[in-house]
């Protein structure tokens, strides 16, 4: 039994749109979001991508920005493999998952899967994994959990401005 609550705070809104890089400097020069660390995700850096449970490679580009203590994440697929161009596809651009923060990973993705909450998608980066389920009967929106491990994620290859 996972302890409760499950989620201790939320740490990420994730927002898929059609172009990151539009999209950075739009939200910079109107909002002033930002500095934004940008990277390109794909099966060169990100180990054991699954989409439902089976293993499917896809790409995309993601930009990260802090507002506060919480993540503001931008993500455009790079390809149609991912939840995100099915995102996409079905809704255009908009706020497509909320990243939970978890005191055990495992324990979490065990109580969501035992929940009947379909796996959706999901990696490995270095010591960094995620993992995407379908909560949106319950939540109202996909909820994403993660285990950030001690090296985080990767210099970023671009930042912005």
């Amino acid at each position: 039994m996972t302890e409760k609550p499950l989620f201790k705070k939320i740490m990420q809104i994730g927002l898929v749109v059609k172009d990151v890089d539009a999209s950075v400097k739009k939200q910079w020069d109107e909002f002033g979001i930002g500095p934004w660390a940008i990277y390109t995700f794909d099966p060169s850096k990100v180990k054991n991508l699954t989409v439902r449970g089976k293993p499917v490679e896809h790409a995309m580009r993601v930009a990260i920005a802090m507002i506060g203590d919480l993540m503001w994440e931008l993500i455009q697929p790079l390809d149609d493999k991912s939840i995100y161009a099915e995102f996409l596809k079905e809704h255009g651009e908009g706020i497509h998952h909320i990243l939970f923060d978890v005191n055990d990973f495992q324990g979490a993705e065990t109580h969501l899967r035992n929940g009947g909450h379909e796996f959706y998608q999901g990696g490995e980066m270095g010591d960094v994994r995620y993992a995407y389920f379908d909560t949106r009967e319950s939540l109202h929106t996909v909820a994403e959990i993660a285990s950030l491990g001690d090296e985080g994620l990767p210099p970023p290859e671009a930042t912005y401005p």
